[in-house]
């Protein structure tokens, strides 16, 4: 109810100017939330709801056949959360929905990225190779769900919990593309401090030692170690990728601080290139590599 003049009679007077009230920035807030979701998920969800009813279903009823809750499948069908690949499943097979939700998946989970890196993971989605140094955190196309949870977990500033949880979903989706046909040559370069930073406690640790000696026996898959000690090297300026497309464009991508830029002036590309190659000369071989990782997780 407003006033004679407009005003919301339960805004508060400060120097003069109306100030809203907790319920009315309660409101104000909601709507952004609601703003901020990503057009995918609204699809979706729209969706959803759509074969839910033409199965008869109701939320609550549906949800125990997701192996979800109710409040699950209401966040989903609001756009407020996004689905997740098991979720999808699920409800394919119980809504007979033809394939059509699954077909939104990876835009589903394309969403659930920062903006800052979809750029970039639009470039690697094409690739015919795609070769990174990182010399301080496991690559994230290497990282076990428990290494990359205890990453965000320590998150500065603190997520929230579902933050969490479609940040490790996110990441985890994207290891897909190490088995897609075709196959995409990756060359992995790990700093050693990077093997030796402790996240997630031992058990952690040594399941994430064990998963990329997995990963390195794909025949499309080359891991390597850079050991500390050896003086100067090519990486020292930080990490970084060089892609190349389908269509064998080349590009570079470094991130710093929560910010990442994608390469394309063909000089600097250059320059990541005799980079890598020089570091990948200097780094132990791939059978001297899985030696050291196989060693590192005997000690935990």
């Amino acid at each position: 109810m407003t006033s004679a003049n407009g005003s919301n009679p339960t805004d508060r007077k400060k120097d003069g100017r109306s100030v809203p009230s907790p319920r009315t920035a309660d409101t104000a807030q909601q709507r952004k939330r609601e703003d901020d979701r990503p057009g995918i998920w609204v699809g979706y969800g729209k969706l959803l709801r759509k074969f839910r009813l033409a199965a008869g279903y109701s939320q609550e009823a549906l949800a125990p056949l997701l192996g979800y809750s109710a409040e699950q499948v209401a966040s989903v069908e609001q756009g407020r959360r996004p689905a997740k690949a098991p979720f999808t499943e699920a409800a394919e097979r119980v809504l007979n929905a033809g394939g059509v939700l699954a077909t939104l998946q990876d835009d589903v989970d394309f969403a659930k990225l920062p903006p800052f890196f979809r750029d970039f993971v639009l470039l690697e989605m094409e690739a015919v190779s795609r070769f990174g140094y990182d010399p301080l955190l496991m690559p994230g196309l290497l990282q076990t769900e428990a290494y990359a949870r205890a990453l965000f977990e320590g998150h500065v500033p603190t997520l929230e919990e579902e933050a969490i949880e479609d940040n490790v979903d996110a990441r985890l989706s994207r290891q897909k593309i190490l088995t897609k046909t075709p196959l995409v040559d990756f060359s992995f370069l790990i700093g050693e401090v990077a093997l030796r930073q402790e996240l997630g406690g031992p058990e952690t640790m040594r399941e994430q030692y064990q998963h990329v000696l997995e990963v390195g026996k794909l025949r499309n898959v080359a891991i390597q170690v850079v050991p500390i000690g050896t003086g100067f090297h090519a990486g020292l300026n930080g990490g970084f990728v060089l892609v190349e497309t389908s269509e064998h464009q080349q590009y570079g991508y470094f991130e710093s601080q929560g910010v990442g830029h994608v390469v394309s002036d063909s000089k600097h590309v250059s320059t990541f290139a005799l980079r890598y190659g020089k570091l990948r000369s200097q780094a132990l071989n791939i059978e001297e590599s899985a030696a050291f990782i196989e060693q590192l997780a005997g000690e935990r």
